[in-house]
């Protein structure tokens, strides 16, 4: 299947089969997650895979009963790290100086860009939502990668982020935060494509609104 193919035919599954995912499975569906980019390369989230019953009941307990912790083999917790820039991160740049991705000048370079740049997200309070916005991104490259493994998926909002973080062994943690819980498993049900709205209502040149219909139709 191609990227296309996974996006056009992923759906939202929210009732799955009992059947486990193999290890080999999950543990290539993670290995694919994480190659997903981050800012700076920083690398700040980390996902949580709850597979266990007492674990899923918890994050059903924590989404209010949603149906999918409680069905679905596994569940994804997507956790952003917004305090991480302040870690060591010679490993990092050792790997890209390794791979010969990066020279020695380039990191010296980027080590400082990368910290001045944190530091003025922190002045601006803004450490969290690029952490979170990371975190999304591994969440997509899953529910894409997922489809291509035949596996189906559930990027689940609605949930409450402290029930959350104690279920998964971080309460109290206000260094963390939650951005998505992603249910992966076999589904139980078949879903169509609802549809989505003609380009010209969400997709524009140049500038928010510029030959959309939405525009047009308020300009007259």
């Amino acid at each position: 299947m191609s990227v296309a193919e996974a996006i056009r035919t992923r759906r939202t599954v929210r009732h799955y089969l009992p059947d486990p995912i193999p290890e080999t499975a999950l543990d290539a569906l993670l290995g694919l997650a994480v190659e997903a980019p981050t800012s700076w390369n920083l690398q700040d989230r980390s996902i949580v895979a709850v597979s266990g019953a007492e674990g899923r009941a918890g994050l059903a307990w924590a989404t209010g009963g949603q149906p999918q912790p409680q069905e679905a083999p596994v569940v994804l917790v997507f956790v952003a790290e917004p305090q991480s820039w302040r870690d060591d991160h010679s490993d990092v740049y050792e790997q890209a100086r390794r791979s010969g991705a990066w020279s020695d000048e380039f990191i010296a370079m980027f080590s400082a860009a990368s910290r001045a740049f944190q530091e003025d997200l922190d002045r601006r309070g803004l450490l969290r939502e690029y952490a979170v916005k990371d975190a999304m991104i591994a969440a997509a490259f899953v529910m894409l990668a997922a489809t291509e493994m035949g596996l189906a998926t559930s990027p689940m909002n609605g949930w409450d982020e402290a029930k959350v973080k104690k279920v998964i062994g971080i309460d109290g943690r206000d260094d963390l935060a939650i951005a998505l819980l992603v249910s992966v498993g076999y589904p139980a049900e078949a879903r169509r494509h609802p549809g989505r709205r003609a380009r010209g209502r969400t997709v524009f040149r140049e500038s928010y609104g510029a030959g959309g219909a939405g525009n047009a139709a308020h300009r007259e």
